[in-house]
Protein backbone atom coordinates (compact mmCIF):
# COMPACT_ATOMS: atom_id res chain seq x y z
CA UNK A 1 0.00 0.00 0.00
CA UNK A 2 2.80 2.50 0.77
CA UNK A 3 4.30 2.02 -2.58
CA UNK A 4 0.90 2.43 -4.10
CA UNK A 5 0.81 5.98 -2.16
CA UNK A 6 3.99 7.07 -3.26
CA UNK A 7 3.18 6.11 -6.81
CA UNK A 8 -0.26 8.14 -6.82
CA UNK A 9 0.89 10.84 -4.77
CA UNK A 10 4.26 11.42 -8.13
CA UNK A 11 1.31 10.85 -10.57
CA UNK A 12 -0.63 13.83 -9.01
CA UNK A 13 2.25 16.35 -8.80
CA UNK A 14 2.33 15.58 -12.40
CA UNK A 15 -1.68 15.93 -13.22
CA UNK A 16 -1.51 19.34 -14.01
CA UNK A 17 0.68 22.49 -15.96
CA UNK A 18 -0.41 25.46 -17.81
CA UNK A 19 -1.56 25.60 -21.15
CA UNK A 20 0.74 27.28 -23.85
CA UNK A 21 0.39 26.98 -27.45
CA UNK A 22 3.79 26.85 -29.68
CA UNK A 23 4.29 30.60 -29.77
CA UNK A 24 4.95 30.91 -26.15
CA UNK A 25 1.14 32.04 -25.45
CA UNK A 26 -0.61 31.72 -22.31
CA UNK A 27 -3.97 30.26 -22.54
CA UNK A 28 -6.93 32.44 -20.39
CA UNK A 29 -9.80 32.84 -19.30
CA UNK A 30 -11.83 36.39 -18.85
CA UNK A 31 -14.60 35.77 -16.70
CA UNK A 32 -17.09 38.57 -17.59
CA UNK A 33 -18.69 41.04 -14.93
CA UNK A 34 -22.14 40.34 -15.74
CA UNK A 35 -23.85 37.04 -15.04
CA UNK A 36 -26.63 35.34 -14.79
CA UNK A 37 -28.67 35.05 -11.80
CA UNK A 38 -29.53 30.89 -12.53
CA UNK A 39 -32.11 30.71 -9.78
CA UNK A 40 -34.33 34.22 -11.59
CA UNK A 41 -33.64 32.57 -14.85
CA UNK A 42 -35.05 29.04 -13.81
CA UNK A 43 -38.13 30.93 -12.20
CA UNK A 44 -38.60 32.67 -15.75
CA UNK A 45 -38.42 29.48 -17.62
CA UNK A 46 -40.73 27.69 -15.26
CA UNK A 47 -43.44 30.12 -17.50
CA UNK A 48 -43.04 27.86 -20.18
CA UNK A 49 -45.33 24.28 -20.25
CA UNK A 50 -42.35 22.10 -21.67
CA UNK A 51 -38.64 21.40 -20.60
CA UNK A 52 -37.98 21.95 -24.38
CA UNK A 53 -39.72 25.47 -24.33
CA UNK A 54 -37.55 26.33 -20.74
CA UNK A 55 -34.59 25.54 -22.41
CA UNK A 56 -34.94 27.03 -25.34
CA UNK A 57 -35.66 30.11 -22.85
CA UNK A 58 -32.52 29.41 -21.21
CA UNK A 59 -30.28 29.12 -23.85
CA UNK A 60 -31.29 32.48 -25.77
CA UNK A 61 -31.42 34.50 -22.85
CA UNK A 62 -28.13 33.38 -22.35
CA UNK A 63 -26.96 33.91 -25.77
CA UNK A 64 -27.94 37.35 -25.92
CA UNK A 65 -26.73 38.46 -22.43
CA UNK A 66 -23.30 37.07 -23.80
CA UNK A 67 -23.90 38.79 -27.15
CA UNK A 68 -24.37 42.77 -25.71
CA UNK A 69 -22.16 42.41 -22.66
CA UNK A 70 -19.02 40.66 -24.64
CA UNK A 71 -19.22 43.07 -27.72
CA UNK A 72 -16.48 45.82 -26.49
CA UNK A 73 -13.95 43.11 -25.06
CA UNK A 74 -14.04 41.60 -28.61
CA UNK A 75 -13.84 44.07 -30.34
CA UNK A 76 -10.76 45.03 -28.30
CA UNK A 77 -9.18 41.44 -28.66
CA UNK A 78 -9.84 40.97 -32.22
CA UNK A 79 -7.70 44.37 -32.83
CA UNK A 80 -4.85 42.91 -30.69
CA UNK A 81 -5.39 39.51 -33.00
CA UNK A 82 -4.48 41.72 -35.70
CA UNK A 83 -1.39 43.01 -33.95
CA UNK A 84 -0.22 39.30 -33.10
CA UNK A 85 -1.05 39.66 -29.71
CA UNK A 86 -3.92 37.49 -29.05
CA UNK A 87 -4.86 34.05 -30.82
CA UNK A 88 -7.84 31.68 -31.12
CA UNK A 89 -10.35 33.88 -29.35
CA UNK A 90 -13.68 31.62 -28.16
CA UNK A 91 -16.52 33.61 -26.84
CA UNK A 92 -19.00 31.32 -24.43
CA UNK A 93 -22.18 31.76 -23.11
CA UNK A 94 -22.68 29.28 -20.74
CA UNK A 95 -21.03 31.07 -18.47
CA UNK A 96 -20.35 34.69 -19.92
CA UNK A 97 -16.65 34.27 -20.96
CA UNK A 98 -13.98 34.67 -23.25
CA UNK A 99 -10.95 32.66 -23.61
CA UNK A 100 -7.78 32.96 -25.99
CA UNK A 101 -4.25 32.89 -26.42
CA UNK A 102 -2.55 35.94 -25.19
CA UNK A 103 0.64 37.41 -24.07
CA UNK A 104 1.18 36.84 -20.30
CA UNK A 105 2.11 40.73 -19.72
CA UNK A 106 -1.76 41.54 -21.26
CA UNK A 107 -3.24 39.62 -17.89
CA UNK A 108 -3.14 42.66 -15.90
CA UNK A 109 -4.38 45.12 -18.72
CA UNK A 110 -7.27 43.13 -19.29
CA UNK A 111 -8.23 42.66 -15.43
CA UNK A 112 -8.32 46.40 -15.12
CA UNK A 113 -11.51 46.57 -17.62
CA UNK A 114 -14.93 48.00 -16.15
CA UNK A 115 -16.70 44.94 -17.27
CA UNK A 116 -14.44 42.00 -16.48
CA UNK A 117 -14.73 40.19 -13.07
CA UNK A 118 -11.48 37.85 -13.23
CA UNK A 119 -8.81 36.83 -15.15
CA UNK A 120 -6.95 33.50 -14.56
CA UNK A 121 -4.14 31.27 -16.50
CA UNK A 122 -6.06 28.10 -17.87
CA UNK A 123 -4.60 24.70 -16.32
CA UNK A 124 -4.30 21.49 -18.20
CA UNK A 125 -4.72 18.42 -16.32
CA UNK A 126 -4.86 14.29 -17.36
CA UNK A 127 -7.03 11.44 -16.47
CA UNK A 128 -5.32 9.54 -13.46
CA UNK A 129 -2.97 6.98 -13.90
CA UNK A 130 -4.90 4.27 -12.22
CA UNK A 131 -7.65 5.22 -14.97
CA UNK A 132 -5.50 4.35 -17.59
CA UNK A 133 -4.85 0.46 -16.60
CA UNK A 134 -7.02 -1.71 -18.54
CA UNK A 135 -7.03 -5.83 -17.95
CA UNK A 136 -8.16 -7.84 -21.17
CA UNK A 137 -11.11 -9.27 -20.63
CA UNK A 138 -12.99 -12.43 -22.73
CA UNK A 139 -15.95 -11.78 -24.93
CA UNK A 140 -18.82 -13.45 -23.92
CA UNK A 141 -21.38 -16.11 -24.95
CA UNK A 142 -23.75 -13.53 -26.21
CA UNK A 143 -26.13 -14.26 -23.17
CA UNK A 144 -23.62 -12.59 -20.43
CA UNK A 145 -24.73 -9.25 -18.94
CA UNK A 146 -22.31 -7.29 -17.34
CA UNK A 147 -21.74 -7.68 -13.20
CA UNK A 148 -22.80 -3.98 -12.30
CA UNK A 149 -26.07 -3.92 -14.80
CA UNK A 150 -27.22 -6.70 -12.62
CA UNK A 151 -25.79 -5.31 -9.30
CA UNK A 152 -28.45 -2.13 -9.72
CA UNK A 153 -30.92 -4.08 -11.48
CA UNK A 154 -31.24 -2.54 -14.43
CA UNK A 155 -31.86 -5.66 -16.54
CA UNK A 156 -35.30 -5.64 -14.54
CA UNK A 157 -35.99 -1.83 -16.05
CA UNK A 158 -35.74 -3.38 -19.23
CA UNK A 159 -38.36 -6.30 -18.58
CA UNK A 160 -40.80 -3.18 -17.51
CA UNK A 161 -39.97 -1.34 -21.11
CA UNK A 162 -37.49 1.17 -20.34
CA UNK A 163 -34.16 0.75 -22.10
CA UNK A 164 -33.50 4.29 -22.63
CA UNK A 165 -35.22 4.95 -25.52
CA UNK A 166 -35.10 8.22 -26.68
CA UNK A 167 -32.75 10.04 -24.41
CA UNK A 168 -29.69 11.59 -25.20
CA UNK A 169 -26.47 11.69 -23.29
CA UNK A 170 -24.02 13.77 -23.84
CA UNK A 171 -20.56 12.07 -23.35
CA UNK A 172 -17.92 14.67 -22.21
CA UNK A 173 -14.46 12.34 -22.56
CA UNK A 174 -11.39 11.12 -24.52
CA UNK A 175 -13.64 10.62 -27.47
CA UNK A 176 -15.54 7.03 -28.74
CA UNK A 177 -14.14 4.62 -31.12
CA UNK A 178 -16.72 4.94 -33.30
CA UNK A 179 -16.56 1.63 -35.27
CA UNK A 180 -16.38 -0.49 -32.22
CA UNK A 181 -19.61 -3.18 -33.09
CA UNK A 182 -21.01 -2.59 -29.61
CA UNK A 183 -21.92 1.23 -30.13
CA UNK A 184 -23.36 0.57 -33.82
CA UNK A 185 -26.74 2.30 -34.22
CA UNK A 186 -26.09 3.86 -30.40
CA UNK A 187 -24.50 7.29 -31.76
CA UNK A 188 -26.66 11.12 -32.71
CA UNK A 189 -27.24 11.60 -35.67
CA UNK A 190 -25.87 15.52 -36.15
CA UNK A 191 -26.30 15.52 -39.56
CA UNK A 192 -24.40 16.88 -42.26
CA UNK A 193 -22.51 19.26 -39.67
CA UNK A 194 -21.64 16.66 -37.31
CA UNK A 195 -21.74 13.47 -39.37
CA UNK A 196 -19.04 11.72 -37.12
CA UNK A 197 -21.93 11.77 -33.74
CA UNK A 198 -19.53 15.19 -31.89
CA UNK A 199 -17.28 17.48 -32.10
CA UNK A 200 -13.42 17.23 -30.88
CA UNK A 201 -12.88 20.32 -28.54
CA UNK A 202 -9.19 20.07 -28.43
CA UNK A 203 -8.56 19.94 -32.17
CA UNK A 204 -11.80 22.20 -32.94
CA UNK A 205 -13.17 19.71 -35.57
CA UNK A 206 -15.93 16.89 -35.82
CA UNK A 207 -13.62 14.33 -35.83
CA UNK A 208 -13.85 12.53 -31.90
CA UNK A 209 -12.93 9.52 -32.63
CA UNK A 210 -10.54 8.28 -29.25
CA UNK A 211 -7.43 7.74 -29.20
CA UNK A 212 -6.85 6.95 -25.61
CA UNK A 213 -9.80 4.33 -24.51
CA UNK A 214 -11.21 5.39 -21.47
CA UNK A 215 -14.19 7.01 -23.66
CA UNK A 216 -14.74 4.35 -25.32
CA UNK A 217 -14.52 2.18 -21.62
CA UNK A 218 -17.44 4.76 -20.25
CA UNK A 219 -19.63 4.87 -23.19
CA UNK A 220 -19.96 0.90 -23.29
CA UNK A 221 -21.12 0.83 -19.91
CA UNK A 222 -23.90 3.63 -21.15
CA UNK A 223 -25.12 2.26 -23.87
CA UNK A 224 -22.94 -0.82 -24.92
CA UNK A 225 -25.46 -3.16 -27.00
CA UNK A 226 -24.15 -6.90 -26.27
CA UNK A 227 -23.13 -6.90 -29.97
CA UNK A 228 -19.42 -8.50 -29.25
CA UNK A 229 -20.90 -11.15 -26.63
CA UNK A 230 -21.63 -9.29 -23.58
CA UNK A 231 -24.72 -6.82 -22.57
CA UNK A 232 -22.69 -3.51 -20.80
CA UNK A 233 -25.12 -0.42 -21.28
CA UNK A 234 -27.49 0.28 -18.64
CA UNK A 235 -29.41 2.13 -20.83
CA UNK A 236 -28.78 0.20 -24.66
CA UNK A 237 -31.84 2.24 -26.30
CA UNK A 238 -30.09 5.61 -25.38
CA UNK A 239 -27.64 8.08 -27.84
CA UNK A 240 -24.63 8.78 -27.41
CA UNK A 241 -23.45 12.47 -28.73
CA UNK A 242 -19.61 12.32 -27.96
CA UNK A 243 -17.97 15.29 -27.19
CA UNK A 244 -14.24 14.73 -26.93
CA UNK A 245 -12.08 17.19 -25.07
CA UNK A 246 -8.95 15.29 -24.28
CA UNK A 247 -5.88 15.57 -26.68
CA UNK A 248 -5.28 12.39 -28.19
CA UNK A 249 -1.28 12.87 -27.75
CA UNK A 250 -0.81 13.93 -23.75
CA UNK A 251 -4.16 13.06 -22.81
CA UNK A 252 -4.33 16.33 -21.43
CA UNK A 253 -8.07 18.74 -21.25
CA UNK A 254 -8.84 21.56 -19.43
CA UNK A 255 -12.24 22.93 -18.04
CA UNK A 256 -12.86 25.75 -20.20
CA UNK A 257 -12.84 23.18 -23.03
CA UNK A 258 -15.40 20.97 -20.80
CA UNK A 259 -17.21 24.10 -20.29
CA UNK A 260 -17.49 24.98 -24.06
CA UNK A 261 -18.43 21.02 -24.71
CA UNK A 262 -21.35 21.25 -21.92
CA UNK A 263 -22.65 24.37 -23.68
CA UNK A 264 -22.61 22.68 -26.77
CA UNK A 265 -24.76 19.64 -25.30
CA UNK A 266 -26.95 21.89 -23.86
CA UNK A 267 -27.82 23.85 -27.40
CA UNK A 268 -27.67 20.69 -29.35
CA UNK A 269 -31.14 19.16 -26.75
CA UNK A 270 -28.50 16.42 -24.43
CA UNK A 271 -30.72 15.21 -22.09
CA UNK A 272 -28.46 14.09 -19.53
CA UNK A 273 -23.93 14.38 -19.26
CA UNK A 274 -21.51 12.16 -18.51
CA UNK A 275 -18.51 13.70 -17.13
CA UNK A 276 -15.83 11.04 -16.14
CA UNK A 277 -13.39 13.64 -15.12
CA UNK A 278 -12.45 16.50 -12.87
CA UNK A 279 -9.63 18.96 -12.26
CA UNK A 280 -7.86 18.49 -8.82
CA UNK A 281 -7.57 21.45 -6.29
CA UNK A 282 -8.97 24.21 -8.50
CA UNK A 283 -8.47 27.55 -7.61
CA UNK A 284 -11.23 30.20 -6.61
CA UNK A 285 -11.47 31.48 -10.59
CA UNK A 286 -11.48 27.73 -11.98
CA UNK A 287 -14.52 26.91 -9.55
CA UNK A 288 -16.50 30.33 -10.10
CA UNK A 289 -16.37 29.52 -14.26
CA UNK A 290 -17.21 25.48 -13.25
CA UNK A 291 -19.94 26.30 -11.05
CA UNK A 292 -21.33 29.33 -12.79
CA UNK A 293 -21.79 26.32 -15.81
CA UNK A 294 -23.30 24.17 -13.91
CA UNK A 295 -25.87 26.26 -12.22
CA UNK A 296 -26.98 27.48 -15.76
CA UNK A 297 -27.00 23.93 -17.06
CA UNK A 298 -29.24 23.29 -14.65
CA UNK A 299 -31.51 26.42 -15.32
CA UNK A 300 -31.96 24.43 -18.97
CA UNK A 301 -33.01 21.76 -17.15
CA UNK A 302 -30.22 19.20 -17.70
CA UNK A 303 -28.84 17.13 -15.49
CA UNK A 304 -24.99 16.05 -15.26
CA UNK A 305 -23.18 13.04 -13.86
CA UNK A 306 -20.15 13.50 -12.78
CA UNK A 307 -17.25 11.63 -10.88
CA UNK A 308 -16.39 12.24 -7.38
CA UNK A 309 -12.54 11.71 -8.42
CA UNK A 310 -9.71 9.42 -7.44
CA UNK A 311 -7.91 11.24 -4.74
CA UNK A 312 -8.68 9.31 -1.20
CA UNK A 313 -5.71 8.46 -1.01
CA UNK A 314 -3.59 11.48 -1.40
CA UNK A 315 -5.11 13.41 1.01
CA UNK A 316 -1.73 14.50 1.99
CA UNK A 317 -1.55 16.46 -1.32
CA UNK A 318 -4.97 16.93 -1.53
CA UNK A 319 -7.02 17.43 1.75
CA UNK A 320 -10.59 17.31 3.08
CA UNK A 321 -12.81 19.71 1.99
CA UNK A 322 -10.35 19.95 -1.75
CA UNK A 323 -10.39 16.08 -2.38
CA UNK A 324 -13.42 16.29 -4.76
CA UNK A 325 -12.69 17.23 -7.97
CA UNK A 326 -14.29 19.83 -10.10
CA UNK A 327 -17.35 19.78 -11.46
CA UNK A 328 -18.28 16.80 -8.91
CA UNK A 329 -17.77 19.74 -6.20
CA UNK A 330 -20.62 21.83 -7.36
CA UNK A 331 -23.87 20.91 -5.40
CA UNK A 332 -26.35 18.67 -6.61
CA UNK A 333 -29.75 19.80 -8.11
CA UNK A 334 -31.75 18.93 -4.82
CA UNK A 335 -31.02 18.68 -1.23
CA UNK A 336 -31.26 16.16 1.02
CA UNK A 337 -32.20 16.47 4.49
CA UNK A 338 -29.43 16.11 5.83
CA UNK A 339 -27.68 18.56 4.13
CA UNK A 340 -30.20 21.36 5.58
CA UNK A 341 -28.11 21.94 8.43
CA UNK A 342 -25.54 24.05 6.07
CA UNK A 343 -27.85 24.38 2.93
CA UNK A 344 -26.81 26.58 0.10
CA UNK A 345 -27.31 26.51 -3.55
CA UNK A 346 -28.37 24.37 -6.37
CA UNK A 347 -26.21 23.16 -9.55
CA UNK A 348 -26.81 20.57 -12.22
CA UNK A 349 -24.50 18.11 -10.36
CA UNK A 350 -24.93 14.55 -9.11
CA UNK A 351 -21.63 13.44 -7.91
CA UNK A 352 -20.78 10.22 -7.68
CA UNK A 353 -18.67 7.85 -5.77
CA UNK A 354 -17.60 3.93 -6.18
CA UNK A 355 -17.90 1.10 -4.66
CA UNK A 356 -17.07 -3.13 -5.49
CA UNK A 357 -19.40 -5.77 -5.96
CA UNK A 358 -20.04 -6.32 -2.40
CA UNK A 359 -20.65 -2.35 -2.04
CA UNK A 360 -17.36 -1.63 -0.26
CA UNK A 361 -16.20 2.16 -1.12
CA UNK A 362 -13.30 1.93 -3.39
CA UNK A 363 -9.89 2.89 -1.71
CA UNK A 364 -9.67 5.39 -4.72
CA UNK A 365 -13.08 7.23 -4.34
CA UNK A 366 -12.41 10.83 -3.52
CA UNK A 367 -13.96 11.70 0.01
CA UNK A 368 -16.45 14.61 0.89
CA UNK A 369 -17.35 17.48 1.70
CA UNK A 370 -16.28 20.28 -0.45
CA UNK A 371 -16.96 23.85 0.33
CA UNK A 372 -17.75 27.23 -1.54
CA UNK A 373 -16.98 29.76 1.03
CA UNK A 374 -13.59 30.07 -0.58
CA UNK A 375 -14.91 31.57 -4.03
CA UNK A 376 -17.11 35.14 -2.95
CA UNK A 377 -19.48 35.29 -5.75
CA UNK A 378 -21.28 31.89 -3.57
CA UNK A 379 -19.65 31.85 -0.11
CA UNK A 380 -21.69 29.05 0.78
CA UNK A 381 -21.12 25.72 2.29
CA UNK A 382 -18.73 26.84 4.57
CA UNK A 383 -16.56 23.64 6.06
CA UNK A 384 -14.87 23.93 9.85
CA UNK A 385 -13.64 19.78 10.82
CA UNK A 386 -15.15 18.51 13.78
CA UNK A 387 -18.43 21.32 13.47
CA UNK A 388 -22.09 20.39 13.64
CA UNK A 389 -23.28 23.09 11.64
CA UNK A 390 -20.70 24.02 9.53
CA UNK A 391 -20.33 20.23 7.76
CA UNK A 392 -19.73 22.04 3.95
CA UNK A 393 -21.46 20.44 0.82
CA UNK A 394 -21.40 16.70 1.51
CA UNK A 395 -20.19 14.69 -1.44
CA UNK A 396 -20.88 12.61 -2.96
CA UNK A 397 -24.68 12.17 -3.68
CA UNK A 398 -24.63 8.02 -4.36
CA UNK A 399 -22.47 5.92 -5.54
CA UNK A 400 -22.54 2.63 -8.01
CA UNK A 401 -19.72 -0.28 -8.98
CA UNK A 402 -16.88 1.15 -9.66
CA UNK A 403 -14.21 -1.66 -9.61
CA UNK A 404 -12.78 -4.22 -12.26
CA UNK A 405 -16.14 -2.91 -14.62
CA UNK A 406 -16.47 -5.02 -17.66
CA UNK A 407 -16.50 -2.42 -21.09
CA UNK A 408 -15.78 -1.73 -24.18
CA UNK A 409 -11.96 -1.96 -25.28
CA UNK A 410 -11.00 0.80 -27.61
CA UNK A 411 -7.67 -1.51 -29.19
CA UNK A 412 -9.92 -3.87 -30.95
CA UNK A 413 -13.56 -3.34 -32.95
CA UNK A 414 -15.37 -5.70 -30.33
CA UNK A 415 -13.09 -6.48 -27.58
CA UNK A 416 -13.74 -6.00 -24.25
CA UNK A 417 -11.48 -4.71 -21.12
CA UNK A 418 -11.77 -3.92 -17.26
CA UNK A 419 -11.26 -0.50 -15.40
CA UNK A 420 -11.67 0.73 -12.26
CA UNK A 421 -12.44 4.51 -10.97
CA UNK A 422 -14.77 6.54 -10.28
CA UNK A 423 -15.07 7.20 -14.07
CA UNK A 424 -16.69 3.62 -14.66
CA UNK A 425 -18.99 4.29 -11.54
CA UNK A 426 -20.17 7.17 -13.15
CA UNK A 427 -21.59 5.93 -16.39
CA UNK A 428 -23.36 3.29 -14.56
CA UNK A 429 -25.67 6.54 -12.73
CA UNK A 430 -26.05 8.03 -16.27
CA UNK A 431 -27.10 5.05 -17.61
CA UNK A 432 -29.74 4.98 -14.63
CA UNK A 433 -30.82 8.45 -15.29
CA UNK A 434 -31.50 7.67 -19.13
CA UNK A 435 -33.74 4.84 -18.10
CA UNK A 436 -35.86 6.72 -15.49
CA UNK A 437 -36.26 10.07 -18.56
CA UNK A 438 -37.48 7.06 -20.94
CA UNK A 439 -40.29 6.29 -18.65
CA UNK A 440 -40.88 10.14 -17.87
CA UNK A 441 -38.87 12.31 -20.29
CA UNK A 442 -40.56 15.93 -18.26
CA UNK A 443 -38.71 14.71 -14.87
CA UNK A 444 -36.31 17.66 -13.67
CA UNK A 445 -32.68 17.48 -12.36
CA UNK A 446 -33.94 17.93 -8.90
CA UNK A 447 -36.34 15.07 -9.62
CA UNK A 448 -33.91 13.07 -10.69
CA UNK A 449 -31.33 13.57 -8.39
CA UNK A 450 -34.32 13.12 -5.46
CA UNK A 451 -35.49 9.84 -6.81
CA UNK A 452 -31.75 8.25 -7.15
CA UNK A 453 -30.95 9.43 -3.66
CA UNK A 454 -34.41 8.35 -1.73
CA UNK A 455 -34.10 4.95 -3.94
CA UNK A 456 -30.57 4.17 -3.25
CA UNK A 457 -29.42 1.21 -1.35
CA UNK A 458 -28.02 3.06 2.26
CA UNK A 459 -24.51 2.27 3.36
CA UNK A 460 -24.16 4.06 5.69
CA UNK A 461 -26.37 5.83 8.96
CA UNK A 462 -27.02 9.33 6.86
CA UNK A 463 -25.96 10.86 3.65
CA UNK A 464 -22.55 10.32 4.08
CA UNK A 465 -19.24 11.78 2.67
CA UNK A 466 -17.57 8.11 1.53
CA UNK A 467 -21.26 6.71 -0.06
CA UNK A 468 -24.02 9.81 -0.22
CA UNK A 469 -27.11 8.09 0.24
CA UNK A 470 -25.87 5.28 -0.65
CA UNK A 471 -25.61 2.84 -3.84
CA UNK A 472 -27.97 3.33 -6.68
CA UNK A 473 -30.72 0.83 -7.59
CA UNK A 474 -31.98 1.58 -11.40
CA UNK A 475 -35.23 -0.71 -10.33
CA UNK A 476 -36.16 1.24 -7.39
CA UNK A 477 -36.03 4.58 -9.08
CA UNK A 478 -37.83 4.03 -11.98
CA UNK A 479 -40.24 2.47 -9.74
CA UNK A 480 -40.94 5.41 -7.70
CA UNK A 481 -41.50 7.72 -10.71
CA UNK A 482 -44.62 9.32 -9.91
CA UNK A 483 -45.27 7.77 -6.36
CA UNK A 484 -46.33 10.33 -4.01
CA UNK A 485 -43.49 11.36 -1.75
CA UNK A 486 -41.01 11.36 -4.59
CA UNK A 487 -41.65 13.90 -6.70
CA UNK A 488 -40.15 17.42 -5.66
CA UNK A 489 -44.03 18.76 -5.41
CA UNK A 490 -44.74 16.36 -2.82
CA UNK A 491 -48.92 14.93 -2.89
CA UNK A 492 -48.63 15.84 0.99
CA UNK A 493 -48.82 19.15 0.67
CA UNK A 494 -49.18 22.29 -1.28
CA UNK A 495 -47.17 25.55 -0.90
CA UNK A 496 -49.09 29.02 -2.41
CA UNK A 497 -48.21 31.42 -3.45
CA UNK A 498 -44.63 30.51 -5.05
CA UNK A 499 -42.50 33.11 -5.74
CA UNK A 500 -44.32 35.36 -3.19
CA UNK A 501 -43.77 38.85 -2.05
CA UNK A 502 -44.02 37.71 2.10
CA UNK A 503 -47.22 35.01 2.86
CA UNK A 504 -46.96 31.64 2.37
CA UNK A 505 -50.12 29.75 2.75
CA UNK A 506 -49.47 25.57 3.42
CA UNK A 507 -51.90 23.25 3.03
CA UNK A 508 -50.59 19.81 4.78
CA UNK A 509 -52.64 17.09 6.26
CA UNK A 510 -51.12 16.62 9.59
CA UNK A 511 -49.07 19.85 9.91
CA UNK A 512 -46.49 19.22 12.95
CA UNK A 513 -43.92 21.85 12.42
CA UNK A 514 -42.45 24.31 9.47
CA UNK A 515 -38.92 25.67 9.42
CA UNK A 516 -37.08 27.99 6.44
CA UNK A 517 -33.60 27.95 6.08
CA UNK A 518 -31.68 30.81 3.87
CA UNK A 519 -29.27 29.41 1.30
CA UNK A 520 -26.38 29.65 4.11
CA UNK A 521 -28.07 27.25 6.30
CA UNK A 522 -29.22 29.39 8.37
CA UNK A 523 -32.71 29.04 10.10
CA UNK A 524 -35.18 32.34 9.59
CA UNK A 525 -38.65 31.35 10.26
CA UNK A 526 -40.17 28.29 11.93
CA UNK A 527 -43.83 27.92 13.18
CA UNK A 528 -46.43 25.25 13.63
CA UNK A 529 -49.11 26.81 11.93
CA UNK A 530 -49.71 26.90 8.29
CA UNK A 531 -49.25 30.31 7.30
CA UNK A 532 -45.47 31.63 6.80
CA UNK A 533 -44.79 35.56 7.14
CA UNK A 534 -41.65 36.08 4.94
CA UNK A 535 -41.91 39.89 4.84
CA UNK A 536 -39.45 41.40 6.73
CA UNK A 537 -37.10 38.91 4.91
CA UNK A 538 -35.05 40.08 1.69
CA UNK A 539 -35.87 38.73 -1.78
CA UNK A 540 -34.17 35.60 -2.45
CA UNK A 541 -34.60 31.33 -2.49
CA UNK A 542 -35.36 29.98 0.77
CA UNK A 543 -35.80 26.24 1.11
CA UNK A 544 -38.91 25.36 3.37
CA UNK A 545 -38.65 22.04 5.69
CA UNK A 546 -42.14 20.64 6.12
CA UNK A 547 -43.10 18.51 8.77
CA UNK A 548 -46.18 16.47 8.79
CA UNK A 549 -47.93 12.73 9.69
CA UNK A 550 -46.22 11.51 6.29
CA UNK A 551 -42.68 12.50 7.02
CA UNK A 552 -40.69 15.20 6.06
CA UNK A 553 -40.79 16.89 2.88
CA UNK A 554 -38.45 20.01 1.42
CA UNK A 555 -39.92 22.55 -1.16
CA UNK A 556 -37.55 25.56 -2.44
CA UNK A 557 -39.98 29.12 -2.53
CA UNK A 558 -38.80 32.09 -3.79
CA UNK A 559 -39.19 35.88 -1.99
CA UNK A 560 -39.79 38.33 -4.63
CA UNK A 561 -40.23 41.89 -4.70
CA UNK A 562 -43.42 43.11 -6.49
Amino acid sequence: MKKYFLTISAIFLCLIGFSTNPEGKIKINIIMKIQSDATELSRMASAFSTKAERRLFVVNTLKRQAEESQADLLDYLNELEINGVVEEIRPLWIVNSVSCYAEESLMDEISRRDDVLAVYQVEEFSLPEDENISIPAERGDGREIAENILKVNADQVWELGYTGEDVLVALIDTGVRLDHADLQGQFWDGGAEYPNHGYDFYQHDDDPSDTHGHGTHVAGTIVGSGASGTQTGVAPGAKIMVLKVFHGDDNLTELTMCVEAMQFAVEHGADVMNMSLGQPLPDASVKLMMRQACDNTLAAGVVASVCAGNSRLIQMLAPVPYNIWSPGDCPPPHLHEDQMVNAGGTSCVICVGAVNFNDVLGDFSSEGPSTWSDVAQYNDYPYSSGSATNIGLIRPDVCAPGVNIKSLDFNTTNGYCLKSGTSMATPCVTGTIALMLSKDHELTPAQIDEILERTAIPLSAHKSNDFGSGRIDALAAVNAIGNVGIEENDDNFTVFPNPTNGIINVNANGLKNIVVFNTLGQKVYETVKNQIDLSQLGAGLFLIRIETAQGVSMQRIIKDVF
